[in-house]
């Protein structure tokens, strides 16, 4: 079952284009990988996908509604984390979790997520004081405070060191043992690789393949392709 349909999406900023005329689809349980280079224009398809920025043209539906008309609707059926996602340093992990779920009308109980997601005996420290690893799960904890059908997660491994970036590769594994079907927004080909069932290849705004990890690196023949897949990855797949 499809989940998100993205037909023809344009986005300008001034005389930027950020997205240009990108079509995906999105199915129920699978984890999608937008792969790209800083700038590709990741980050603003996964804004509009969510609600959080208004598109110029084109089509969108995820879990059947629009982002924009239905936002208020969309918003208690999704979770989002985005690249720029941050904390108050003085919050404490226990009182994070009660403001998100402040936000939803039917909050899942953040208690038993907290525990399942091992932040309980962490309940009390202030998020400035976590690691870079440990806010990372923070934050995958808190996008599921509502219960949602689909996660949008973008750049969650930025900056981590190998191994919380493979805990973190885990807990996202564990989102779709759950049934979530999760948007992950990556610049790290490998990460897409070890995690992703589809992925996506932006380049200036536009989708240059869209396949799984294997058919992309079988495909890797292009010019626009093997440059962009050489930029993600250093490595020569031709």
């Amino acid at each position: 079952m499809t989940v998100i349909e993205i037909e023809n999406l344009r986005k300008t900023y001034k005389s930027r284009t950020a997205v240009d005329g990108i079509s995906l689809t999105v199915d129920r349980g699978e984890i999608f990988g937008i792969a790209g280079t800083n700038g590709a224009g990741k980050t603003t398809l996964v804004e509009c996908a969510s609600g959080l920025r208004h598109r110029d043209s084109g089509v969108l539906r995820v879990l059947g509604m629009d982002p924009q008309t239905d936002r208020r609707a969309l918003q208690q059926r999704i979770g989002v984390q985005l690249q720029e996602s941050a904390l108050p340093d003085a919050l404490k992990v226990d009182e994070a979790f009660r403001l998100y779920a402040s936000l939803y009308d039917d909050p899942v109980d953040w208690r038993v997520l907290m525990d399942e997601w091992g932040l309980t005996e962490r309940r009390r420290a202030r998020f400035g004081s976590l690691s870079g690893g440990w806010k990372q799960r923070l934050f995958i904890a808190l996008a599921l405070v509502g219960g949602p059908e689909v996660v949008f997660l973008d750049e969650l491994t930025t900056g981590l060191d190998p191994a919380a970036r493979r805990t973190t590769w885990d807990l996202i594994r564990k989102l779709r043992d759950r049934g979530l079907t999760v948007v992950l927004v990556t610049h790290f080909m490998d990460e897409a690789e070890a995690l992703c069932d589809r992925v996506s290849i932006v380049d200036n705004g536009r989708i240059i393949a869209t396949g799984s990890p294997a058919d992309l690196i079988r495909q890797a023949r292009t010019d626009s392709l093997d440059s962009a897949y050489l930029a993600l990855t250093g490595k020569d797949l031709s």
